[in-house]
């Protein structure tokens, strides 16, 4: 085995084989100009950066983990945004707002907004490799919004889990000799129909029209999986299910074995999780298209509705959609970039995996409305009347509904199915997870990780209980709104504010310039300094003033569970301002003023720059280089190496590489 300064000095070596070291040698030699050059053992010793909570140079000389390949890395990055939000959640979006009008607004919010940011913070995490809290040492003083945007992940991780027991609850039940939502049972109401139903004899006797009737698949997954509380939260709390108990146990179970052992299990996990879906999904089209009515639906899909358009709602919709499929702002792409070697092209994949998310959503909004336009067509009813509730109705009563009627192996569909929206489940919920678990292991980073994700794992199977109660899903609903969403749209607004304001836009494509050897076009910039910020906050404000009280189906929640919602709103907010009061703190014994603590904590702090010693010495030797009057304009385009001329045998241990230099 390696000892870290034998690793350090193979390091050294391979990036002089790059041309961009000029020389990694274990001892210390006089250059041709006379300088002395500093030994790696030196490095080692006086880079050790601080500013950030736990022991960074116990975890530098340990090590920090790293994808096995680049592929994997891709891979997961697609497991992670390819998700339960892009088979169900963006169909049900884009039926709510407008079928194809839905389109419009989408895909210029992921070219303006969703993309930007994925790159952004693509940048971040790879640049000091940190997770999304550690990563602050580019602004201290905005440490906590990494830590509000922990709570908002693991918000919705609790919920997203609770939906993969769902999946793997149909799932067993799917080797069933006849799939049990198909035919209604002694659990249905009189208004209950199936295959078998005459639904015009049902409606003159009942005197009800056809939007009365409720289908098999709709009742099942009501009385039956989710044993559902019409009163909601008024009447409190009741108990969960032993089989969504079990199913939940398993959920997290398999989380646990693919989080183990970090990027080491999760990336292997990542070529099943992020390519089995699509054979499902396309399979599901191909059946789906040679289905009576599928046209109807995939018109309604694609038809604009221009009107929809002026209706900021609409806009509102997009950019969650576009947060919620992407994953942007929830800190795990931070994380996952964290893992790469400093100068993997991570520009190239955030525009591989924005374009594959985009195009997988149009995957499976093609899928979703052939079956949509199939069900429509069974019941005699529009296409926008077929889901009654939201996107897990969409997933649990449709798309069973639509499989139960298939004439051949409706088993085998069916398994396929439930199969693919788990394992959907499984990538995006482990990147969520491993965000929270990377944020543990940078400030605790003796504890074993192992250790760590077991305690995670066990939190989040108990807080997920609540999911899985009879009021289940209305508590679902509150904590995606306050807890997720809501949240996620002012702490982006801040992050984007502090990296490329506070910060500073151009010292960022600076750092973008070291680390990738491109520089950065007027697009990224306008994007990240202006249309960003502004666009959020101006959809985001507007949508609040002409919001409308929060409702899951026909339920209102009462004003004590909105209350309960904002006040988790307002918890991940205030840890801004707490975590601003802790770094001035830690720095008031350092500083000869408050003032100058206060102003110190807007200083990009050691951490900020690359974790390895010898990339740490080409960048300071980059800062020292630089003109700092000489603004970085023009296209994408690669740089030449950067040619060392200095050292960091004076920098003292701890010393920012930013004091003289930003």
């Amino acid at each position: 085995m390696k000892s870290p300064l034998q690793n350090i000095v193979s390091k050294a070596l391979f990036w002089k084989g790059e041309g961009t070291i000029n020389s990694g040698r274990e001892d210390t030699k006089t250059k041709e100009d006379g300088k002395v050059e500093v030994t790696v053992a030196q490095q080692q010793q006086s880079s050790s950066p601080s500013g950030g909570a736990g022991n960074e140079g116990e975890e530098e000389n340990t090590g920090r983990d790293q994808w096995a390949n680049p592929i994997e890395f891709l891979l997961s990055c697609i497991a992670m945004s390819v998700g339960l939000g892009n088979v169900w959640r963006f169909p049900f979006v884009a039926l709510e707002n407008g079928g194809g009008a839905f389109l419009i607004p989408y895909i210029l919010v992921l070219m303006f907004i969703g993309k930007p940011l994925y790159y952004m913070e693509l940048i971040m995490g790879q640049f000091c490799s940190a997770g999304s809290v550690r990563v602050w040492g580019i602004v201290p003083a905005f440490r906590g919004v990494g830590y509000g945007q922990a709570f908002a992940t693991w918000c919705v991780v609790t919920y997203y889990v609770s939906l993969m027991a769902l999946t793997v609850y149909y799932f067993f039940a799917s080797f069933s000799s006849v799939l049990p939502w198909s035919m209604c049972g002694d659990w249905s109401s009189i208004t209950c129909v199936d295959s078998t139903t005459n639904r015009t004899v049902l409606e003159e006797a009942l005197g009800v029209n056809a939007t009365s009737l409720t289908s098999a698949a709709e009742e099942y997954f009501t009385h039956v999986v989710l044993n559902l509380d019409p009163s909601g939260l008024d009447n409190g709390l009741g108990l969960p299910g032993w089989r969504l108990t079990l199913c939940l146990v398993l959920s997290w179970i398999i989380l646990f074995i693919v989080l183990a052992k970090g990027v080491q299990s999760s990336g292997k996990a990542a070529y099943f999780t992020a390519l089995f879906p699509y054979f499902v999904l396309i399979t599901m089209l191909i059946k789906g298209a040679t289905l009576p009515g599928a046209l109807q639906g995939v018109l309604y899909f694609i038809k604009p509705r221009w009107g929809k358009l002026l209706e900021p709602g609409v806009w509102y919709a997009a950019v969650d959609q576009s947060f919620f499929s992407l994953s942007v702002g929830f800190g795990s792409i931070i994380m996952f970039s964290s893992y790469n070697p400093f100068r993997h092209n991570v520009y190239r994949d955030a525009t591989i995996i924005s374009i594959t998310d985009t195009l997988t959503s149009l995957l499976a909004g093609f899928t979703t409305f052939c079956i949509l336009g199939h069900l429509a067509d069974q019941l005699g009813v529009k296409v926008e009347e077929v889901v009654k509730g939201g996107g897990t109705s969409l997933a649990f009563v449709s798309y069973p509904d639509v499989l139960g009627r298939f004439d051949v192996v409706p088993q085998l569909f069916a398994v396929l199915f439930f199969l693919m929206l788990f394992t959907l489940g499984v990538g995006s919920a482990s990147a969520l997870t491993g965000c929270i678990i990377t944020i543990i292991r940078d400030e605790l980073p003796h504890i074993k990780k192992w250790l760590v994700t077991l305690v995670v794992c066990g939190v989040g199977f108990l807080l997920g209980l609540f999911y899985i109660t009879p009021q289940g899903q209305f508590i679902l609903e509150l904590i995606n709104y306050y807890g997720g969403g809501f949240i996620i749209f002012i702490l982006t607004v801040l992050e984007v504010i502090a990296v490329q304001w506070v910060y500073g836009v151009q010292k960022f494509c600076r750092d973008i310039e070291f680390m990738l050897k491109r520089k950065t076009s007027l697009y990224w910039k306008f994007c990240w300094a202006f249309l960003i910020p502004v666009l959020l906050g101006i959809i985001f404000t507007y949508s609040q003033a002409i919001a409308k009280p929060l409702k899951a189906g026909s339920y209102e929640f009462s004003q004590g569970a909105i209350d309960f919602g904002i006040s988790l709103a307002v918890f991940a907010c205030m840890l801004v301002p707490i975590f601003f009061i802790v770094e001035v703190y830690k720095r008031r014994n350092t500083e000869p003023t408050f003032l100058d603590a206060v102003k110190k904590t807007f200083v990009p702090a050691s951490d900020w720059c690359p974790k390895d010693p010898v990339l740490r010495q080409e960048y300071l030797n980059f800062l020292a280089s630089q003109n700092s009057n000489v603004e970085l304009e023009g296209i994408d385009n690669p740089m030449p190496p950067v040619a060392s001329v200095n050292d960091i045998s004076s920098m003292e241990k701890g010393a920012s590489p930013h004091s003289d230099n930003s």
